[in-house]
């Protein structure tokens, strides 16, 4: 199924029923919106868009004007609540999610005075090499539930007190969903899922993780203070009357709501993200008393936690097969994957460095096994053995810290545009793998939230799944031959 033709879930005005919860998402090329109903589902003539890019440089610069988003959600709102009222419908509830994580310096008026700082900035890497002889990562690791990154606060916080001049007058740090409430309706607080995503969390209590900030002599204040999914607040003064008084849930991470969307909400369920570059996560009812070294785990709720992997090349892989070799058919694509094991090359996809489980920054991505008879087409095989390969990596360490898998989910453009490739992905992991058909998963995850504490005993709608995919009990001796030879390969090829 191609990715346009992909349902939205969408009911029409008057099929529809409250109470309804504005949802905004701020993502990496837009900032979207919309009115969702008591059982989850959009209505239908509610979506709205307003698209917008990162700015990047050789550097390894990658921002955006926080303004120019707070903006774009303040049309995002504008135009929902004219619907809404023009349908006489009341809006009960205000739910973001957004891109994670992000850092923005703010002065003492509230101002910007830097551009955000995206997920995908790495100009603090130098101060992630430094932090490492600083502090024990495995203690910090164990402590946060993330390692030392670009991505994440501490080593960006050390670069920008000593790279930034705008630092000396900075009294807060934010991220994006933070400072979009704050300038729309002057609402402090940081969730704690977002402070989680951010590297300053402590996963098994929640609060501020000072030992790290102190590590980097910043002040505690500097962030703002931390707020459960329970601790809405209620603005009376904002520019929407409609929206005064109503529950404004503080800005969470997409990576929690793209699980809470297709459904995978507890240990029973993984969800699997597999587009550009791609995720393995399981909600678990508390954080692991031993966090799996080669996964992150986030504090999301006081009763929840999120427990998963990234991979940095999924749909990176699939791009670099369809620009380097000869061109396959897309029907012997479908074929090949869904044929069974084969004459397939041994692949470790690390074309641009390995994220989960064994965070080697360096590795390169290996070719092995090919033959003069090794066709284009068993190069697809093997690339998508090899990425299956990695998700099984993390499979197995989310097992062992709690998740009790009876399903997979996926979701994403390389299920969309492949959907053969979960036939390879239930042989590896050995477990049934269904796939999610329908867009905006996560801004509907992310309303599912909201609608869990303003509506608890409202009904919710099942998402669309298509056919599933089941694992074939005469494969499990390639998969664990395999297994055996990609770790060998990679303790051979990567492990230094």
């Amino acid at each position: 199924m191609s990715a346009s033709k992909i349902p939205t879930m969408s009911v029409p005005v008057q099929d529809s029923r409250g109470p309804y919860v504005l949802g905004i998402d701020v993502g990496s090329t837009a900032s979207r919106g919309g009115l969702y109903d008591a059982t989850g589902r959009p209505v239908k003539g509610a979506k709205q868009r307003v698209a917008h890019a990162f700015t990047t440089t050789a550097d390894g610069a990658s921002t955006i004007d926080a303004d120019q988003v707070v903006a774009e959600v303040r049309k995002v709102i504008d135009d929902t609540v004219a619907f809404a009222a023009a349908h006489d419908l009341r809006i009960e509830a205000v739910c973001m999610d957004s891109f994670a994580s992000s850092l923005l310096l703010v002065d003492a008026h509230g101002d910007a005075l830097t551009p955000l700082y995206t997920y995908a900035d790495s100009q603090s890497r130098d101060y992630v090499e430094r932090l490492r002889n600083t502090i024990d990562e495995a203690e910090y690791h164990q402590r946060t539930g993330v390692r030392l990154h670009t991505s994440y606060h501490p080593a960006r916080l050390a670069w920008a007190k000593e790279q930034l001049p705008e630092f000396a007058r900075a009294a807060t740090v934010m991220a994006i969903g933070e400072y979009v409430y704050h300038k729309l309706a002057g609402i402090h607080g940081l969730a704690v899922s977002t402070a989680a995503w951010s590297g300053v969390t402590n996963a098994h209590t929640g609060k501020l993780d000072t030992e790290i900030l102190d590590a980097i002599d910043i002040p505690h204040d500097m962030i703002q203070p931390l707020r459960f999914p329970d601790e809405p607040d209620y603005p009376d003064d904002t520019a929407w009357p409609a929206l005064n008084g109503v529950a404004w849930f503080h800005c969470i991470p997409d990576g929690w709501p793209s699980n809470v969307g297709p459904g995978a909400t507890g240990p029973d369920t993984i969800a699997v993200a597999a587009a550009t570059s791609g995720a393995m996560r399981v909600i678990l009812p508390e954080v692991p008393a031993r966090i799996p070294e080669g996964l992150w785990c986030y504090r999301i709720a006081r009763d929840k936690a999120i427990l998963g992997g990234a991979l940095n090349d999924v749909g990176r892989a699939v791009t670099w097969l369809e620009e380097t070799i000869q061109p396959v058919a897309p029907d012997e694509i479908a074929a090949v994957l869904s044929s069974g094991p084969g004459r397939a090359p041994l692949v470790l996809p690390f074309f641009t460095g390995e994220r989960s489980t064994g965070w080697a920054a360096s590795a390169q991505a290996q070719l092995l096994g090919i033959t003069a008879a090794t066709t284009p087409a068993n190069l697809w095989r093997g690339v998508f053995e090899g990425i299956a390969m990695s998700y099984l990596r993390v499979y197995e360490q989310l097992k062992e810290a709690g998740a009790l898998p009876e399903r997979v989910v996926a979701s994403g453009r390389v299920t969309a545009d492949h959907p053969a490739w979960l036939s390879v992905l239930a042989d590896a992991l050995g477990c049934d793998v269904v796939p999610l058909e329908m867009k905006r998963a996560t801004l509907r995850g992310t309303v599912l939230i909201a609608l869990d504490a303003i509506a608890p005993e409202a009904q919710r709608a099942t998402p669309p799944f298509g056919q599933g995919h089941r694992n074939v009990d005469a494969h499990a001796e390639y998969f664990r031959e395999l297994r055996d030879r990609f770790e060998a390969a990679y303790r051979t090829l990567v492990v230094q």
